[in-house]
């Protein structure tokens, strides 16, 4: 038998994951890695966080903190809502090892050794101001194909393109917003187009495995031409390059970060990780991602190991998900719509109710989507209606009528019947799970469930005495099967059910036989799922909505001040000349005493937009600037560096438009200083990309 091996891909260390993140990859997979188990596979299921590359590095930048500190602070907040989520890792690592080092070190040289790395010169972005080549993340702008203005340096998240840094309109360093130049700097590449012959053979041969959308996203890659990939970056924190001429940069994170697979398993196992990874023909790997990862998985990495010459365990199935959307948009970070995995955990709502939702709910072939109230009509419905019952309501009877004792029957045709159909549709949930459709999986379970409500109702045991035993026989052994088969999607259920059954959690091959066997004690029945109410749903929905904040009209952007001289009747005014993007307008602000006019212009700043016009001892202002103070003593404008003029600013419970609002209308509105961010009605007011800052101390009033 084959061994399995499992992975799922590497979350980012810089974030919280939300829900779409969860079954995109790591639940996913542990609902397989379950599944195997339960036949008693020699099977492990690895993930870890993937630390290294601009993303962390920029996160580090915002919080004031070295990377290292970063990644600690993000490990230990995914690890506790994987725990709670109940995932089953057998090893759950980072890659910031001296194992993700060596391994990648390694690699690199096997590539240089048999002519697969190249040197080229290339056209960089350079920021002038921070006075560095800038890697891919940190340069933003328009993305060439879609127009996404948000687009990063190495990918579109609008279109989903993999993009060059070079390829940008209107680029901007993240760092400090300014406009970088092009310079020439060297780098290394692996020459894909060199490796293509040996790539093409192997996913020939693999990719009759994987699912559709990963085969589809393959070979349009294919088809658009491989070209050679850059592999170093301008960065410190990541894999050092063993090369003295680039001792200077680091290893591009996707060059790094899928080999984090093989130096966890590495670190966990040292003394048989080879026994996984070098053994192609005894061991079966399978990889569980969202589409998004796909090409770094079928292309990049198995580039990698080919072009290493050694003998690596490869692919054999691929499980690519397609987006989980947030009711009836999308989840975003930046703006924390949506539910992330620390909300889940303070809802009181369990960890299998949402398996169960996530995972009947999966994206498998086209997106899907996260509703609250479908979520509550789920619960309600099939688990408490359907599987909750059949469970309590056997159990119950058993209790009742027998003494919680297993009844001595004597089977009818029907019974028997009903086994034999029973055995068929089973068959079929063990087939679809080992083609890894797990959504379609739990539906046929769900199946079997309604099919044993429906054996319930037409023997009516609490008429038909005489044949009682024998149903409630067959059914005290569907609930074993039902535990058995569920126990992949809902551990803690399936517990509680062999607890109830007051047996040992039994394996997959349980099913083939009738194990709960006459005169056997039942335990004490206990309800498995309660409704969800309106009240209940109605408070989550307002909570994750932004439904339970003031609704409050207000246009915010990002804005740039092109002109700034003082206003000829006040010492304490500045007339302004601000771009917001779509037009140019006038601004009169009472901040001379805290800025002189020099430092006042190029600065990016926030600008509410749609006040009402007002007169400034002769001088019209047309919108308001933002800054923070706690006294008349103290200003301090809210930075927008690395926006673009423009930027909306969105927070929960703000109605973007036009529409004009009276100053003492905003004044109504709280905005106030919180962890060097600003909040509106307690609600972190910020654009999409999360750039707005304030250099100012909590409970400091925004005005």
């Amino acid at each position: 038998m084959a061994k399995i091996l499992i992975t799922s891909a590497l979350p980012y260390v810089n974030n919280v994951p939300h829900l779409g993140n969860i079954i995109g990859a790591v639940l996913s997979a542990d609902v397989f890695a379950r599944f195997c188990r339960s036949f008693g596979n020699d099977c492990i299921y690895i993930c870890g966080t993937d630390e290294h590359g601009t993303a962390t590095e920029t996160k580090a930048i915002e919080e004031g903190v070295t990377p290292k500190q970063i990644c600690d602070k993000y490990f230990k907040i995914h690890k506790d809502i994987y725990d709670w989520f109940n995932i089953s890792f057998d090893e759950f690592g980072r890659t910031s090892t001296p194992e993700q080092t060596e391994l990648t070190q390694d690699i690199f040289l096997k590539l240089q050794k048999n002519g697969y790395i190249t040197e080229d010169i290339v056209e960089q972005h350079y920021c002038e101001k921070c006075q560095k080549f800038l890697a891919d993340r940190f340069v933003e702008g328009k993305c060439p194909y879609c127009g996404f203005e948000d687009a990063r340096g190495d990918q579109c998240d609008n279109c989903s393109r993999m993009l060059n840094a070079a390829e940008l309109k209107e680029p901007r360093c993240k760092i400090c917003g300014s406009t970088p130049i092009i310079k020439k700097t060297e780098h290394l590449f692996i020459d894909l187009p060199k490796i293509k012959p040996k790539l093409l053979k192997w996913i020939d041969k693999s990719s009759k495995n994987w699912s559709n959308n990963a085969k589809t996203m393959t070979y349009s890659w294919i088809k658009e031409g491989l070209k050679k990939r850059a592999i170093s970056r301008d960065l410190k924190w990541g894999v050092q390059i063993p090369v003295e001429k680039y001792k200077d940069k680091v290893f591009y994170v996707w060059f790094d970060a899928p080999i984090g697979y093989i130096s966890i398993t590495k670190r966990a196992y040292p003394d048989k990780w080879e026994s996984w990874w070098k053994d192609d023909k005894n061991v079966r790997l399978y990889q569980f991602m969202g589409k998004d990862n796909v090409p770094f998985h079928t292309i990049i990495f198995p580039s990698s190991l080919i072009g290493s010459g050694d003998k690596w365990t490869m692919l054999y199935k691929i499980s690519s998900t397609e987006y989980l959307n947030y009711e009836d948009g999308k989840f975003s970070k930046s703006r924390m719509v949506g539910v992330f995995g620390t909300d889940a955990m303070d809802t009181g709502i369990s960890p299998d109710v949402f398996r169960y939702y996530l995972l009947v709910n999966r994206p498998e072939k086209s997106d899907s989507a996260f509703h609250w109230k479908d979520l509550q009509e789920k619960n309600n419905n099939e688990l408490v209606a359907n599987l909750g019952n059949l469970v309590n309501r056997t159990m119950t009877f058993i209790k009742k009528f027998f003494d919680s004792k297993v009844p001595a029957h004597e089977l009818a045709d029907n019974d028997k019947k009903f086994i034999k159909a029973l055995k068929e549709e089973e068959k079929k949930v063990k087939e679809l799970l080992e083609n890894v459709e797990l959504k379609e999986a739990l539906k046929q379970i769900m199946h079997i469930s309604k099919l044993g409500n429906q054996y319930f109702q037409e023997c009516e045991p609490w008429k038909n005495r005489d044949t009682a035993p024998a149903s409630m026989y067959v059914l005290a052994n569907l609930v074993s099967d039902l535990a058995v088969m569920i126990e992949p999607y809902m551990p803690d259920t399936s517990k509680k059910i062999f607890s109830q059954l007051n047996i040992d959690a039994m394996k997959w091959d349980s099913l083939s036989a009738m194990p709960v066997k006459p005169g056997h004690k039942l335990n004490q029945p206990e309800i498995l799922f309660t409704k969800i109410e309106d009240e209940g749903i109605d408070v989550l929905i307002n909570k994750f909505s932004g439904n339970q904040t003031n609704k409050f009209q207000l246009n915010i952007k990002a804005a740039k001040i092109i002109e700034a001289k003082p206003h000829p009747d006040a010492d304490r005014l500045v007339i302004l000349k601000v771009d917001i993007g779509d037009e140019k307008r006038q601004i009169v602000a009472g901040i001379r005493k805290y800025y002189s006019v020099d430092e006042l212009k190029g600065k990016m700043i926030v600008v509410v937009t749609n006040l009402k016009p007002a007169k400034l001892r002769g001088e019209e202002s047309n919108g308001m600037l933002l800054a923070a103070s706690k006294d008349d003593k103290t200003c301090v404008l809210v930075d927008a560096e690395g926006c673009s003029p423009g930027d909306q600013l969105f927070a929960e419970g703000m109605e973007n438009n036009e529409d004009q609002v009276e100053f003492s209308d905003f004044q109504k509105i709280q905005l106030e200083v919180k962890n060097k961010k600003i909040l509106a009605e307690n609600n972190v007011l910020d654009t999409e990309s999360g750039k707005i800052k304030i250099d100012a101390d909590d409970g400091w009033t925004v005005r």
